[in-house]
């Protein structure tokens, strides 16, 4: 059985699926490429502008240049992770 994912690696899916696309996305794209319902959808939104990892537009999700660097410093620790086996 597979576990769930954790906050974390939403935020993470969330802002890499946005940095692949260009830094740009719909608001409704992202909600089915990141697998999530509409309520948590809002909830993530207000958590990453409160964080300003994103900013919000009025038919658009842009990642900032602190999203990227997140998402940067994201990637690496699961890569250390994996180095040691967790």
């Amino acid at each position: 059985m597979e576990r769930k994912r954790s906050h974390n690696n939403i935020i993470a899916d969330m802002l890499l699926i946005i940095q692949e696309k260009g830094g740009k996305i719909k608001p409704t794209h992202l909600m089915y490429k990141a697998n999530l319902s509409h309520g948590q959808m809002k909830l993530y939104i207000e958590e990453l502008l409160k964080n300003q990892l994103i900013l919000k537009n009025s038919n658009s999700i842009e990642i900032t240049k602190k999203g990227r660097d997140f998402n940067s410093k994201y990637i690496q620790m699961k890569e250390f992770e994996k180095t040691f086996g967790l």
